[in-house]
């Protein structure tokens, strides 16, 4: 069984100021969440032992991860695919108050975010989903289950953000990959499980493709890029959606190159 890693923390309040010339976006919360070792050996998708470690985020592939958060205190991982394209999990945008996606100028980007510091900012003015993804039926949408972020000007160069190239050949059980994000443990940095596999091809109950890997990731990697490295560079094969409820291992939803030649 798998759960999604939407992190939230409840009573946030919005606050901002200045970092380094930028505009940093924090939130305070009444709600204590988890942080540090003591929480790893009952975190989903981590295993007893935990292979994660602490990232540079200055370099790639890091350096093209960011965190998405809400001025609600929802936060998760996403990814840049363009100077102004942010790659996340879907159900991370999902208000289970209200019942209903949140609004696009609610919801930023923060590029290699680290420690209350990051490297550019950007407000979100525009949400894409997959018109039939439902978080209420997961077991038959989970393979829908990511969306694409327009930020509100251009925060990167383009040959330091992640291109779509990936095949269905290209996800294949046995794959090495990585997988990093900001996570429950850890919220203000990125660890992640540099020597994992994908491990299985499935399709949720509609059909929707997804593959399983090995990789320790837990609540807030959800939106994390599962990448390989090739000859040409860093390559992102899906999104995280899933984590298993024990041990070390997750789902994600394929990124494919669908351009027709």
């Amino acid at each position: 069984m798998a759960r999604n890693f939407f992190s939230f923390w409840p009573s946030c309040h919005f606050l901002g100021r200045m970092v380094s010339g930028a505009a940093a976006l924090l939130f305070t919360c009444s709600a204590v969440h988890a942080e540090g070792p003591a929480y790893r050996t009952h975190l989903a998708g981590v295993g007893q032992n935990d292979p994660r470690t602490r990232v540079d985020v200055t370099q790639m592939p890091w350096s093209a991860i960011g965190r998405v958060q809400t001025e609600l205190g929802s936060r998760c991982t996403g990814f840049l695919i363009s100077p102004v394209l942010v790659e996340t999990a879907g159900h991370c945008l999902w208000l289970s108050q209200t019942k209903r996606f949140i609004r696009p100028s609610s919801v930023h980007f923060l590029l290699g975010y680290s420690g209350n510091h990051f490297v550019a900012h950007a407000r979100v003015i525009r949400t894409i989903l997959p018109p039939d993804y439902a978080t209420d039926k997961e077991a038959a949408t989970a393979g829908l289950d990511h969306a694409t972020l327009v930020l509100d000007h251009p925060i990167a160069k383009p040959e330091n953000v992640f291109h779509v190239t990936a095949s269905t050949a290209d996800i294949a059980p046995g794959t090495s990959v990585l997988l990093g994000g900001y996570e429950q443990n850890q919220p203000d940095i990125i660890t992640a499980d540099l020597n994992c596999h994908i491990t299985g091809l499935s399709d949720d109950q509609n059909g929707h493709p997804l593959f399983t890997h090995d990789c320790a990731g837990t609540h807030g990697s959800s939106g994390a890029p599962v990448l390989t490295k090739t000859a040409q560079g860093w390559q992102v094969l899906g999104v995280q959606v899933q984590a298993n409820t024990a041990g070390n291992g997750g789902r994600a939803v394929p990124l494919l190159n669908t351009a027709v030649p």
